[in-house]
């Protein structure tokens, strides 16, 4: 019996090992944390048969034939680098899906911020008109998981639809989509991939192995690598522009090829509907979910439900029932003529930057957490503004500070906590005739909390208390 080991005790790698051992393989989890909220877990498996090695690092040997990585661990650490000269197959978990699941057609979502609404819209649309097309990958169910129900259940999903974050397209080298999605680019995960450029490849590869592609033709980032996607259809709230070649940045690999021309829009807005290759759609005040660049995630996934040959009918009923994704600009309370909003999601200053953008002013912002790299300019420029006063909260708080007095705005008061941070924002929202309370951090969590996830449904409950002190 062929030995594989599962890194990582999450979701993906509880998953995976369960799928492992149902086609016949000796399976062995190994996780590095050992804290007692692991150990229930391990002994689930282990009654299942599957081992688990928990308070260790991984050492490759010949004996071990497979390595199932989760997204956390780099694809160049020195432990894969080195199973890879040993000649043992190392992969991913939604590589491992895709061979379980490869006769079924895959709908995989990437790019830096938008893909799970787009992916959730996906399945909406998807399960209006009657599909099994469950949503996976990145977006919090793993992708094993789907390949073990349809084996529960003698039947295969009708579609896959799959959030694919760059590390785990690093991890899946074959995985190749029906229809792959690119939905923005900008400056994310440096801290991994070092490069804008290496970050570009990486969630390029996933595109260039789909036999369809859809990019955002709003994104500027991406409209500068129009020459790359000559046969993509192309999504649109306005017109796509064509970048002049010497616009291209240092990080454009091909910084000498002709300027390319803007292709026709493959899903559009005109006379204020949605239209998807010259038929229309739905009006676009159907749409309920706040921001402009809600619209262009609605286009992305109408035209991955026509290519996919989804009814116009049921892809307006899946967009008018769709009711939003916790954590994106999600509408929590509204208390006292302040509506309260958790953009918990927004992870890095792009994202930040659209949330501003995309609700009523006055605003009290409430930002901070674990910093990340990136370009602040237009998160900045939102705040002067739009925002009446910045509550920060976490590690990024001194940074953060002193970043908005050098750009000559002092309406802002460290806080260190959401504790202290919501029912001060009530007051203030209050006294400053502010009509939002907004969470949006452009920064990660994990200086006080597990996921965003996390923070925000700790924000949720606080704001529930502003109702009920």
């Amino acid at each position: 019996m062929a030995h594989a080991i599962v890194i990582g005790l999450g979701k993906s790698g509880i998953a995976a090992a369960r799928l492992l051992q149902h086609h016949g393989w000796q399976v062995t989890v190994s996780d590095r944390g050992d804290g007692d909220a692991l150990q229930p877990i391990k002994q689930t498996l282990e009654q299942e048969g599957i081992a688990v090695q928990l308070g260790q690092d991984l050492t490759p040997n010949p004996s071990i034939a497979r390595i199932i990585v989760s997204p956390g661990v780099p694809w160049d650490s020195p432990t894969l680098v080195h199973a890879r000269a040993l000649g043992i197959e190392v992969m991913g978990e939604m590589e491992l899906a895709w061979q379980a699941l490869r006769t079924v057609p895959w709908i995989g979502v990437t790019g830096t911020n938008g893909k799970t609404t787009v992916t959730s819209l996906i399945e909406a649309i998807f399960t209006a008109a009657g599909c099994w097309a469950p949503a996976c990958g990145n977006i919090g169910r793993a992708a094993c998981e789907i390949a073990l129900e349809g084996i529960t259940a003698a039947r295969s999903p009708d579609w896959i639809i799959a959030e694919i974050s760059s590390y785990q397209i690093e991890a899946s080298e074959t995985l190749a989509p029906k229809i792959g999605l690119w939905t923005t680019f900008t400056p994310d995960h440096l801290n991994r991939h070092i490069t804008l450029d290496r970050y570009y490849w990486i969630k390029a590869q996933l595109l260039l192995r789909s036999q369809q592609q859809i990019l955002n033709g709003d994104d500027a980032n991406l409209q500068q690598h129009m020459a790359d996607w000559p046969d993509a259809a192309w999504t649109a709230t306005g017109q796509i522009k064509a970048n002049q070649t010497e616009e291209r940045g240092k990080d454009d690999p091909k910084p000498d090829r002709p300027e390319a021309m803007p292709p026709e829009p493959f899903a559009y807005i005109e006379a204020d509907w949605v239209w998807a290759r010259g038929t229309k759609i739905l009006p676009v005040d159907a749409i309920s979910m706040p921001g402009h660049h809600n619209l262009q995630n609605v286009l992305m996934a109408v035209a991955a439900a026509h290519l996919a040959g989804i009814a116009p009918e049921a892809i307006a009923k899946g967009i008018k029932t769709f009711p939003g994704v916790p954590h994106r600009l999600e509408q929590v309370i509204h208390w006292q003529d302040i509506t309260f909003i958790n953009d918990s999601k927004a992870t890095n200053y792009d994202a930040a930057e659209v949330g501003l953008r995309s609700v009523a002013g006055p605003v009290i912002l409430i930002a901070g957490g674990d910093p990340k790299a990136g370009k602040d300019g237009p998160w900045l420029a939102q705040i002067q503004s739009k925002v009446a006063v910045v509550l920060l909260i976490g590690d990024a708080a001194p940074a953060f500070a002193e970043r908005l007095d050098q750009i000559g705005y002092h309406s802002h008061k460290s806080v260190a906590t959401l504790d202290v941070a919501v029912p001060l924002a009530a007051k203030l929202a209050q006294t400053l005739n502010a009509k939002t309370v907004l969470l949006s951090p452009a920064c990660a969590s994990f200086d006080q909390y597990r996921s965003f996830e996390h923070r925000g449904d700790h924000f949720r409950q606080l704001c529930q208390g502003v109702l009920d002190p």
